[in-house]
């Protein structure tokens, strides 16, 4: 898959508690992502947020501690992105997505092994 030039970025904020059916969202919408053959997609934890709420969420106070950021980021085509959306929106019940243009200058893979 060739994916150079300008793109989209969508990230998916959510919380670790959030879920989709019995599985965690965040999970849930990697595998969706792959089966729907992005280009790929990173879940990265975050270690402190708060969100519409305004509860801090840190991986400091126990009791919040369950419910720590989460950001699902993905690149791929405008088109791919696009047509993705009303799924993932059906996906979730709380967080926020955003959209940034950016400009892939590389996106291959290592002829020796593939993540």
């Amino acid at each position: 898959m060739k994916l150079e030039g300008e793109q989209t970025l969508m990230r998916v904020f959510i919380g670790e508690s959030d879920r989709w059916k019995s599985q965690p969202l965040h999970e849930a919408l990697v595998e969706m992502l792959r089966r729907e053959g992005f280009a790929g997609a990173t879940v990265i934890k975050g270690i402190m947020g708060f969100g519409c709420h305004s509860v801090t969420h840190t991986d400091k106070l126990l009791r919040f501690s369950a419910d720590l950021p989460v950001i699902v980021e993905v690149v791929d085509t405008p088109e791919k992105i696009k047509a993705i959306m009303p799924r993932i929106d059906d996906m979730m019940s709380g967080g926020m997505v955003t959209l940034e243009n950016v400009h892939v200058i590389r996106y291959r893979k290592n002829e020796n092994s593939c993540s």
